[in-house]
């Protein structure tokens, strides 16, 4: 019997989606994670980047490229 001990599902190496892809979300430690992975780039620059045009994904990867 396979039983996992606490939370809600059994850990694994897969990448966590965010729960609006298309919004970068800073608040779940998870999602920044996943959108540094995704754009390329350390938290600061996220962080900076969301803060110059809002949290739109397109957006951000936009200015992320520049």
């Amino acid at each position: 019997m396979d039983v996992t001990m606490g939370g809600d599902a059994p850990a694994t190496d897969e990448p966590v989606e965010p729960l609006d892809p298309g919004r970068v979300s800073l608040v779940d430690p998870e999602d920044v994670a996943y959108w540094c992975r995704e754009f390329d780039c350390t938290e600061a620059e996220l962080r900076e980047a969301v803060a110059r045009v809002g949290d739109h994904a397109a957006a951000v990867r936009q200015a992320l490229e520049h």
